[in-house]
């Protein structure tokens, strides 16, 4: 007859693997009453706890994998602070890699994490190579938890401020405050962060019978300070940007301050994310503020539920935005 192993107790109890492997090495990470249900399924199932190969994998226990794909971008890196920090004040630890939107240094690390034992993974991931980061997570069976961008769509579960709220709050205001000709700037064409940044700024627009321009790049500052160029030649009836994030739209601010162009009045400018440094740019930057710090805690919270008590999370959710107004975009309200 074959032994139960230790997937049998977890299937039983209802909870994952890292939870039984937590409750085998006896972690306060665990709650009572978890604890408590693991051990009568191991009970009743006749499970023997080989105390000596756990010894070879203890080193695995609690440890986060958190793979992301820009920590350049404070925005990015706000979230893997906030993240690692409730981690820790739970006993976990995490290993943080940063891709910088390298598809198949992505698939590498993946892979070194899955190698190391890693109890779970926290994606923000880089686009490309989709199976080759995907598959091996697939085949670990290990809890997958795409942030922030959503690439492998069905296959893990998804969580995300509400882009597409907050372009439709930008939007919304500029209209508000008189602008008649928006330009949505930044954002790598046909990605799925960019359509849903895009999405409630487009269906502002149709409502009010405005006809959109999107001038699709990265989303550097570096490019922000190009489209202001482009803008101010090309369109030069555009009286208004949303920026696909702060950092285009504080290159935008530099670009209009280098052709002497004065932003607020005459031409507003929201950005997307509100890093910290909107706040401090001058003029001080208007921006749909996705509290990415309590983002990270609330994803921690969802991974620490997942791992020590089985709680699967929602397929995908989508956390509450809401519009900063600064001087930007006319003054503060």
């Amino acid at each position: 007859m074959r032994r139960p192993t230790i997937i049998d107790v977890a299937r039983e109890a209802g909870v994952s693997k890292s939870t039984v492997s937590l409750v085998l090495q006896e972690s306060p990470a665990v709650r009572s009453q978890t604890r408590e249900a693991v051990r009568a399924v191991m009970a009743s199932l006749g499970y023997v706890y080989n105390r000596n190969a756990a010894n070879l994998r203890s080193s695995k226990i609690g440890l986060i994998g958190l793979v992301i794909n820009d920590l350049r971008n404070p925005f990015f890196a706000e979230f893997a602070t906030s993240l690692q920090m409730a981690l820790a004040a739970r006993g976990y630890a995490t290993v943080i890699s940063n891709t910088d939107e390298d598809a198949g240094l992505q698939a590498q690390v993946v892979a070194s994490m899955i190698e190391h034992g890693v109890t779970a993974v926290v994606i923000s991931p880089a686009f490309g190579q989709e199976e080759a980061t995907f598959a091996p997570l697939k085949a670990a069976g290990l809890p997958v938890l795409q942030v922030l961008r959503k690439v492998d769509a069905g296959a893990f579960p998804f969580a995300a401020p509400d882009y597409r709220r907050g372009g439709l709050l930008a939007a919304e205001h500029l209209v508000e405050r008189g602008a008649r000709r928006i330009a949505f700037v930044g954002g790598l064409e046909g990605r799925a962060v960019t359509v849903e940044r895009m999405a409630g700024y487009l269906s502002c627009l149709a409502a009010h019978g405005l006809t959109p321009l999107v001038l699709p790049g990265r989303a550097s500052r570096a490019f922000g300070r190009e489209a202001a160029r482009r803008l101010a030649s090309d369109h030069p009836d555009v009286d208004a940007a949303i920026c696909f994030n702060d950092l285009v739209a504080l290159g935008l601010l530099s670009g209009c301050a280098e052709l002497g162009r004065k932003v607020g009045p005459e031409f507003r400018v929201v950005g997307f994310d509100d890093i910290e440094e909107c706040a401090q740019s001058f003029p001080a930057l208007t921006s749909v503020h996705c509290d990415i710090a309590g983002f990270g805690a609330e994803v921690a919270a969802t991974v620490l539920a997942w791992l020590e008590d089985g709680t699967l999370p929602l397929p995908e959710v989508h956390t509450p935005v809401r519009l900063i107004v600064r001087a930007s975009s006319g003054g503060v309200e």
